[in-house]
């Protein structure tokens, strides 16, 4: 069963008396374990698609099915449970709270979540030792460097073991060798059979992955699981 499946998606924005067709009927399927790379110019689409993927936005018409469940009908309360539990996000500029530590950060989600405490910190225990942050962990934001931010992202993302990791430029802000690093903690993740999607404008990052979306024009030109034709 397809992981997700997006159909028919529609996505309009109004901009003064101008409409403006973000996505237009949409198709895709994307497989459970796949690492897909979602490419194109600005404006092509790409960010709105992937807000519609993370339950940050709702398309105008088309049925997206996350794990077989069609989440475009659910309340904002019931999406928002599905995005905290199934859903990683991984931006460009980190989104860490800056009067947090890292740990606090890392265990944000399962705070939200309600967590028994004894859980929580067994679990930020063993994220910090797995993204060689055990001697960051009292360090706020404004104390690490970009690659150290990053991997607490990172390890914000997937302490809640979801489904799915959105990752928007997530090497971005980050000099070749730290992005590197970062790739490869992504793709680590990825290669245990977590979904692994990334939006990014650099061909070179894009061509690391497994298949390939080229969006023009909120319509998606080149899938590279499908030949041409």
């Amino acid at each position: 069963m397809a992981l997700i499946e997006l159909s028919g998606i529609e996505r309009v924005f109004q901009l003064g008396d101008t409409e403006v067709h973000a996505l237009s009927g949409l198709d895709l399927n994307i497989e459970a374990g796949e690492y897909v790379a979602v490419m194109g110019p600005s404006g092509s689409g790409k960010s709105t698609l992937l807000n519609l993927l993370g339950l940050l936005d709702r398309p105008n018409a088309g049925t997206y099915r996350l794990e077989g469940r069609d989440v475009t009908t659910l309340s904002p309360d019931e999406q928002a449970r599905v995005r905290s539990e199934r859903i990683g996000f991984v931006f460009q500029s980190f989104h860490l709270v800056p009067r947090l530590t890292a740990a606090e950060n890392i265990a944000l989600p399962m705070t939200l979540a309600g967590i028994p405490a004894t859980e929580r910190n067994r679990r930020v225990a063993q994220a910090l030792q797995d993204f060689g942050l055990e001697h960051r962990a009292d360090h706020r934001p404004d104390q690490l460097s970009g690659g150290q931010r990053q991997r607490v992202a990172i390890a914000r993302a997937t302490i809640m073991q979801p489904a799915l990791i959105l990752a928007d430029e997530p090497t971005g802000n980050l000099d070749r060798q730290t992005g590197e690093e970062v790739m490869h903690l992504l793709e680590a993740l990825n290669s245990k059979g977590v979904t692994l999607v990334v939006v990014t404008h650099d061909q070179v990052l894009g061509a690391r992955s497994r298949r390939q979306l080229a969006m023009e024009d909120g319509r998606l030109k080149v899938d590279s699981a499908r030949p041409p034709g």
